[in-house]
């Protein structure tokens, strides 16, 4: 016998897994959280986009360019730094004092890297600002989005996604800029001469930030990026996010109903169900529901809500950067606190100060010389037919000043023993002065004999020591002496 089926259960198992995307139209809003955002906006492009026309004097047969990836010379420059490939642990320390800034912003503000900074949120609103521009407001998109296609409305379109796409072009077109000096690759690239990888990056990055910033919008936010399920793990009750007031917003009404009921002394809340939070939020949200996934923090809810108690004269702050902490505790009839200063916010910020201070003091004690040693391998050793003992070394000197270096290498550790380095000339015994060019690297072959029957240790510890003959740095290297 058949059991009767439930609509209920009928609706769930025919209900699709995933509910279908709704276009997003923001509605632009003045306020103090926006300007920020402008500031920021305004800042972070002129960085991006100017930094590779800023110049520093680094000296004759240099780079000018202030900050320069050079691969062809494996070499990054950064203003007065100058970074070689072996000197990783200096992006190491970036890298940590980045990871560690994030988290002590989400320790502080929750997601404000998102929306403040992240790249995504600032050529999304530099997109959005053209669309305003070009079709107008929240109302007039949608209105337009459902309309017949017209001339007038084609044009737009088309100037819309232009603009779009040249500034999504200038975009990789700066980030290659990054990797050549910039006027030359830009005349180059003019001209069609500029080499092929810059035209293929050019058109990667094109054709990412149109789609990412253009189309894809909230969608990176929401399903893309992982931070969002990261700051989650991360976060603690202490933490400012957006958070709407229920304590004081609810429950909602219309301003007359609202005043009909104080006035017979019933509870009433300041949220006039407006929606203007949700009309200006980038992702489409309502702050009111509580924390979510999607929200990146903006602020943007905070300032349309705002403007409307300031035009309904109610206090404004209905929504704000508050607390769990504060929410449950104005839910008691307690005052607020806030504690941005805690073991966890302590704990970031030590680690970042630990190493900035110790990259600042690694730069400022960093050599211009640097030494390394590789013994033979096959042999160890060779027994003379005076029957002395060669060991032979190969010697990596680098002269990272931008002028012609002499060294002098000096080998310590087996007084008696012979030193002779080979095709260079020698300025003392023991002492040979090896020129290395500016900027670059010089392997030398080091011999280093003891007389016949000198008893020494099967292994005794050699210390190769350079000097810079002009400056006076030295740089140290050790290996051993094989004598059987």
């Amino acid at each position: 016998m058949n059991k009767p089926v439930s609509p209920n259960a009928i609706d769930s198992a025919t209900a699709p897994l995933y509910a279908p995307r709704k276009a997003i139209y923001p509605q632009g809003v003045s306020g103090t959280f926006r300007n920020i955002k402008w500031a920021l906006l305004a800042f972070c492009l002129l960085v991006y986009y100017a930094l590779p026309f800023a110049r520093w004097d680094r000296g004759p047969d240099a780079p000018s360019q202030a900050v320069l990836v050079d691969f062809p010379n494996r070499r990054f420059y950064f203003f007065f730094i100058e970074l070689w490939p072996q000197e990783l642990y200096y992006f190491t320390g970036l890298l940590i004092i980045a990871a560690m800034a994030l988290f002590l912003m989400n320790a502080i503000g929750g997601r404000i890297w998102c929306g403040y900074l992240c790249p995504q949120t600032v050529w999304t609103d530099l997109f959005y600002a053209v669309e305003r521009l070009i079709e107008g407001d929240r109302r007039d998109r949608i209105r337009k989005a459902d309309a017949k296609l017209t001339v007038r409305r084609f044009g737009e379109i088309a100037a819309k996604h232009t603009i779009w796409l040249l500034i999504a072009w200038w975009t990789g077109g700066a980030w290659v800029l990054y990797f050549a000096d910039a006027p030359t690759l830009v005349k180059e690239l003019a001209t069609l001469e500029a080499p092929a990888a810059a035209y293929m990056w050019i058109g990667i990055l094109t054709f990412t930030t149109y789609t990412l910033a253009g189309h894809m919008r909230e969608q990176v936010c929401v399903y893309m990026c992982p931070w969002p399920r990261i700051q989650a793990a991360l976060t603690d009750e202490w933490a400012l996010n957006v958070t709407y007031r229920r304590d004081r917003g609810e429950p909602r009404m219309s301003i007359k109903k609202a005043d009909e009921l104080r006035s017979y002394g019933r509870p009433a809340g300041d949220c006039v169900d407006c929606l203007q939070c949700v009309a200006v939020c980038p992702t489409g949200i309502d702050i009111r529901d509580g924390a979510q996934l999607g929200c990146i923090m903006c602020g943007l809810c905070i300032d349309a809500c705002d403007n409307v108690m300031k035009k309904v004269g109610r206090p404004t702050g209905l929504i704000a950067y508050d607390t769990d902490i504060n929410v449950a505790r104005r839910a008691e009839g307690q005052p607020p606190i806030y504690r941005l200063i805690r073991p966890r916010t302590m704990i970031y910020a030590g680690i970042i100060a630990i190493a900035g201070i110790a990259m600042l003091y690694a730069l400022a004690t960093r050599s211009h010389l640097e030494i390394s040693v590789l013994h033979d391998r096959n042999p160890l050793f060779v027994t003379l037919s005076d029957g002395s003992i060669r060991n032979a070394h190969t010697v990596h000197l680098i002269n990272k000043r931008h002028d012609v270096s002499s060294i002098a290498l000096a080998v310590e550790g087996l007084p008696a023993a012979e030193v002779h380095t080979v095709g260079q000339d020698t300025a003392v015994p023991g002492m040979p002065l090896i020129p290395v060019r500016p900027d670059q690297g010089r392997e030398v072959r080091v011999l280093v004999t003891i007389p016949p029957r000198m008893q020494i240790d099967r292994s005794t510890m050699l210390t190769f020591r350079a000097t810079d003959v002009a400056t006076g740095q030295t740089a140290v290297a050790r290996d051993h002496f094989i004598a059987r």
